[in-house]
């Protein structure tokens, strides 16, 4: 099989899918051969993809809502008679030192990054494990490993993906399902767009290759675990950091 189209046939979900890395690995799945649907808050940036995707494959779904996430992932089941792929890339970050937190942001990153992940994660297992040889991959962060910051609620969730992962992998490995992680660092993406110059410089600074990950490089490492060469890989965490994150 030609290895750029190594994902005919098979069916991927992407969370958070609407921009930044979500929307690099949707369209390098897509690129690869693979059906690619999408789950995104932003119902404004879906409708933009409406000529690249599947109208029928975009869905306007808060992961935080588990009745709307069992709806799409059924959704979509039914209608494409399979489910191979899980990308979990929906994230969110509301930034404070603990003591000026509010309850609202630590919970509603808590929801969305780690929370939202499990609630599609669960509704999606039984179609993966029917697949006998589904792909995970959440999108964590090397900040879940070494802290950050300012980020507690964000490192918290991030770090909580790592635990999720891992139970995962270890209850779907009967199924032939692999469940890894893939923790990007500093990334020219959306959310990292409006961060003051100076936090800019440092983590350039602190980055040994000298430049920003772009969402392509995480794309890229995603399309690997997905894909065949990963079959015996699972339970893991692959940094995708120019080296930012070495020693954490």
């Amino acid at each position: 099989m030609n290895a750029a189209r190594e994902l005919e046939g098979r069916v991927a979900l992407v969370t958070g899918g609407a921009s930044g890395i979500g929307l690099a690995c949707a369209r390098e799945l897509s690129r690869r051969g693979a059906r690619v649907a999408i789950a995104d808050a932003d119902e404004r940036k879906l409708r933009r993809l409406g000529g690249k995707f599947a109208a029928s494959d975009l869905y306007a779904i808060d992961v935080t809502d588990p009745a709307a996430v069992r709806q799409a992932v059924g959704d979509l089941s039914r209608r494409a008679r399979r489910l191979d792929v899980l990308v979990l890339a929906a994230g969110i970050c509301r930034d404070a030192v603990l003591w000026k937190m509010s309850d609202e942001a630590w919970s509603r990153v808590i929801d969305v990054d780690l929370s939202g992940a499990a609630h599609v994660l669960r509704a999606a297992a039984p179609a993966l494990r029917r697949r006998r040889g589904g792909r995970v991959v959440l999108i964590s962060s090397i900040n879940g490993r070494r802290g950050k910051f300012g980020q507690a609620n964000y490192a918290a969730a991030k770090a909580g993906l790592l635990g999720l992962a891992r139970s995962a992998a270890r209850e779907l490995a009967r199924s032939g399902v692999t469940v890894n992680v893939v923790e990007p660092g500093f990334t020219e993406t959306p959310m990292t767009a409006g961060l003051p110059p100076g936090v800019r410089r440092r983590a350039l600074a602190e980055t040994p290759l000298g430049r920003a990950g772009r969402p392509e490089d995480i794309a890229a490492a995603v399309a690997f675990l997905a894909g065949p060469d990963a079959s015996h890989i699972t339970g893991q965490s692959l940094a995708v950091d120019g080296g930012q994150g070495m020693g954490a």
